[in-house]
């Protein structure tokens, strides 16, 4: 089944078990289990599509259900009725508010790893002497995991109110 665009889609009645792999765009709208490994094409799972299955894409579309873990090249979108049970691996990801999603979403590039590395590799050279550890430390922190250095901000504040509420309960 083709459809005006040139998407080949799976329909309603369709079932296929096993890996699907291709050099065109798909859309699903019946039952995908297994593997699907489109690495350089769009996947749409269709508001009637049902997939069971590891996904490899360069863009993925979610308005049915998705059990399993998606990898996308570009993005990652699932649509207010659109229901993902897995992992998301995606340097760009979107859900639409009404979407239900359950996993973890990695959206860090893979060439970006790279440069993260080595900031970080230069901030731990960099802190043996006292004046590199300021610099190289907020540098390497804000490079490399961004997400630490907040929740450290984060649990410092908190740290805060509980030190000045501590003398209050010793008087």
């Amino acid at each position: 089944m083709e459809d005006s665009n040139g998407i080949v889609g799976i329909g309603k009645s369709i079932v296929v078990k096993g890996e699907l792999s291709g050099n065109e765009d798909l859309r699903v709208e019946g039952r995908v289990e297994g593997k699907i490994d489109l690495n350089q094409n769009l996947l749409t799972v269709g508001e009637s599509g049902k997939v069971k299955a590891q996904i490899f894409a360069k863009t993925v579309v979610i308005i049915g259900e998705v059990l399993g873990n998606v990898t996308a090249v570009e993005k990652v979108s699932i649509q207010e009725k659109g229901v993902v049970d897995g992992d998301i691996s995606s340097p760009r990801v979107a859900i639409a508010e009404g979407a239900h999603f359950r996993g973890s979403i990695d959206m860090r590039r893979a060439e970006s790893a790279k440069p993260a590395a080595a900031a970080a590799a230069a901030g731990a050279a960099g802190s043996a002497s006292p004046a590199g550890a300021a610099g190289a430390g907020a540098t390497a922190g804000s490079a490399g995991d961004g997400a630490h250095a907040a929740r450290s901000r984060s649990s410092a504040k908190q740290e805060t109110p509980s030190a000045q509420v501590a003398p209050v309960r010793k008087a």
